[in-house]
């Protein structure tokens, strides 16, 4: 993390990193399902086998492909209250990233999000009942320097999708290619 005119930003947030249409290709179909094999990614690829694992492993080693993992159903689990808090703090040198990591550590919280705006944090949470959703807010609250709590409870999931390119718009797809050149 670094700070820009008091603006804290992540030293990740613009990467690199160049992309032909095979490379986009062969992501999409991970991102998707990673159970293929490379044979299978190789044949719809047009590609062999040595160079769809080649492919992998370069994007591995960039940080494109950050993990491995199977996505689960979060109401399975019985986690079907989904709450979005606006969270504002007092505003203190290094504030963003500390209070962000609290906020982070709090079980139950999904995704964190450091804003510019009325609000300092989105805080995106899943709990089974009211019981749990209050002792969540209540450990928002009391972490140090949170001022304000705001939130709103999600009554239907319209959408949520964490996929980058399938979500991807021709344009976005394209630019992203170019940098390739």
């Amino acid at each position: 993390m670094f700070e820009d005119n008091g603006v804290v930003m992540s030293s990740s947030e613009s990467r690199d990193v160049s992309f032909d249409e095979k490379d986009l290709q062969l992501l999409e179909y991970v991102e998707n399902d990673f159970d293929k094999s490379l044979e299978e990614l190789a044949d719809e690829l047009g590609l062999s086998k040595s160079a769809i694992h080649y492919r992998l492993k370069k994007h591995r080693e960039r940080g494109v492909i950050k993990a491995v993992t199977a996505t689960l159903d979060p109401l399975a689990f019985g986690l079907n209250m989904m709450v979005i808090t606006n969270v504002s703090v007092t505003h203190e040198s290094g504030y963003a990233e500390d209070i962000g990591e609290r906020l982070s550590a709090v079980k139950g919280v999904e995704q964190v999000y450091y804003t510019m705006g009325d609000i300092d944090f989105v805080v995106i949470s899943r709990v089974q009942n009211r019981e749990q959703m209050n002792d969540l807010i209540d450990e928002i609250v009391s972490i140090d320097g949170v001022n304000e709590t705001s939130s709103q409870f999600v009554m239907k999931e319209l959408k949520t999708d964490p996929k980058v390119i399938s979500n991807m718009s021709e344009e976005m797809r394209t630019n992203v290619g170019s940098q390739a050149d």
